[in-house]
């Protein structure tokens, strides 16, 4: 991108984020906030909790989204992505809806989209893994982004899905930064 497109591209996104975040959205639209679970405790456990950094992030996610009007959370069966969802859905009283893993990684994602969709709210928080969040940003019509590195977790990516017309999309973060060279990898397996 040409230096001033991508100040004047930024500047944008600057003015937009406060008005997305803050729940201002014309009627029929629907944004949809889409995170990768926590830091986990532990690397090699099948179905770890967060760590300290973990909750400590799952707070920062409640507090970047506490005036978004968040009225559904979809997780997945693992413990991350609950304790992650955990701080915004007590907040907000809601129960966060399992989407379960299925038979394949499109597969999953068909299935989040397609909740999301189906979600009676405006406002939308899900929260995936490192091989499912930018696929699941695709399939909600946001452009296709590379995978997560395992490393990458400040990561908080908007869709914005109008009434009609075509879906927007914005990049944010939240909390700690990741690391200079977080997104340096070659992600490959569900984390």
């Amino acid at each position: 991108m040409y230096p001033v497109r991508r100040a004047a591209f930024l500047l944008l996104a600057a003015l937009a984020l406060p008005t997305v975040l803050h729940g201002q959205r014309g009627a029929g639209e629907k944004l949809v906030f889409i995170v990768r679970h926590a830091e986990k405790a532990n690397a090699t456990e099948q179905d770890p909790s967060l760590s300290e950094s973990g909750r400590a992030r799952a707070v920062a996610l409640a507090a970047a989204l506490r005036d978004a009007g968040i009225s559904d959370v979809l997780v997945t069966p693992r413990k991350r992505t609950h304790e992650t969802a955990a701080v915004v859905t007590q907040a907000r009283q809601l129960t966060a809806h399992v989407v379960p893993f299925g038979a394949s990684t499109p597969e999953h994602v068909a299935a989040v989209a397609a909740a999301v969709r189906a979600a009676k709210g405006n406002a939308v928080l899900v929260v995936g893994h490192s091989n499912t969040v930018t696929h699941i940003v695709a399939a909600l019509g946001g452009p296709r982004l590379p995978e997560l590195c395992d490393a990458e977790y400040a990561n908080l990516l908007i869709v914005r899905l109008p009434a009609r017309g075509a879906a927007t999309f914005m990049r944010a973060h939240y909390g700690v930064p990741d690391a200079a060279d977080a997104a340096t990898c070659a992600a490959s397996t569900m984390r």
